[in-house]
């Protein structure tokens, strides 16, 4: 009898751990429906509050009459609704949010999953193809203000392989992204890749750099971009009784595609695009599951050699060759080669239409 009753106990007390752990659910998972709520609601407020004023004084054609009214509407609407969320600064940030972003259908969607200290972050910017950038991959891939302005930071709009089309396709790419949660390799690859983590100076192997990416996956997960999944090192290959080998094996969860990775040093030369065409054909031939796209090549080389690229057509074999760094120099330098490479990389653009056109 009394094994009995200490039984029903223990069920008992089992039982009641796992309904507090449910409620735990419930309140939980309610609170953050809130929160969010609560978030797009005040956001959204914020907006339609700024955009209402910035029409106000449009309609006076006086820009010196907008200083005046801001400061007069936030010592009503404190007067009104107590201090906090109405100082003047904070209307002068709802004025700015409705001007750097005039169109709802793009703030709408983005509301949902971001908060008002990212569109805070992103209104720093000055281009406002690159507030879209930002704030369209923050809302896809669910980063933090931490992370946003990392990757700000990190100029990584500038690095984005897509930087270097004309605008309306970029436009055209986040939008698929925000309707459609759709994201291309132009979107996914960038150049240079920051591998300084790797703590590699001076002389080095391609085995260093590999074994050193290894020992810092993932730092390197991070820096390749969110998606990635690691499968395999040194993939072995058997061809016509040959073994060839593959650095690194990657498979992309958004883009459904596995994703080979050869480390170069040195300038890229043209050898390497017939031994990468030679790996994806395999991987399509005996790794590729059903539903997925074909795979994709990425060339890691310390330097590239951008006429060769250019002639070889290398994206239409699914291959991208990017530069990485183990070595950083000092940001302004920094920021102004990759500001060189990506205007250099327009200019070719701009010349290859001019080609088409005539």
């Amino acid at each position: 009898m009394a094994e009995k009753n200490e039984l029903s106990g223990n069920l008992f007390i089992e039982d009641a751990d796992k309904l507090i752990r449910d409620l735990r659910q419930i309140i939980d998972e309610t609170r953050s429906r809130v929160a969010a709520t609560a978030n797009y609601e005040l956001t959204m407020m914020y907006w339609h509050i700024g955009d209402r004023i910035n029409r106000y004084v449009l309609g006076y054609e006086r820009a010196e009459y907008g200083k005046k009214i801001v400061a007069t509407v936030s010592r009503q609407l404190q007067s009104l609704y107590g201090n906090k969320g109405f100082e003047e600064r904070t209307i002068r940030r709802m004025v700015k949010f409705a001007q750097v972003f005039p169109d709802l259908k793009i703030v709408t969607p983005l509301v949902t999953k971001l908060s008002w200290t990212h569109f805070l972050i992103a209104m720093t910017l000055k281009d406002s193809l690159q507030r879209e950038f930002y704030l369209t991959m923050a809302a896809a891939e669910r980063w933090s203000k931490r992370t946003l302005q990392a990757k700000i930071d990190s100029m990584l709009f500038e690095r984005t392989a897509i930087a270097t089309k004309p605008d309306e396709l970029i436009k055209q790419e986040l939008t698929n992204i925000r309707d459609n949660n759709v994201m291309t390799p132009d979107m996914v690859f960038k150049s240079p890749y920051f591998l300084e983590f790797a703590g590699l100076k001076g002389m080095y192997s391609e085995k260093d750099l590999e074994d050193s990416l290894l020992a810092h996956l993932e730092q390197f997960i991070l820096e390749l971009g969110n998606g990635f999944a690691f499968v395999e090192r040194q993939k072995r290959m058997i061809i016509d009784g040959e073994d060839f080998y593959l650095d690194l094996l990657f498979y992309h969860r958004k883009l459904h595609r596995l994703v080979a990775i050869d480390l170069k040093l040195g300038r890229f030369k043209a050898p390497y695009k017939g031994q990468m065409e030679l790996y994806l054909r395999w991987l399509e031939a005996n790794e590729m599951e059903p539903g997925e796209e074909s795979p994709l090549g990425l060339l890691l080389c310390t330097e590239g050699s951008e006429e060769q690229i250019e002639l070889l057509q290398l994206d239409k074999a699914g291959i991208k060759v990017a530069k990485y760094l183990t070595e950083l120099p000092p940001r302004d330098i920094l920021i102004r080669q990759i500001q060189k490479s990506l205007a250099e990389a327009k200019e070719r653009l701009g010349n290859e239409g001019t080609e088409d056109e005539v």
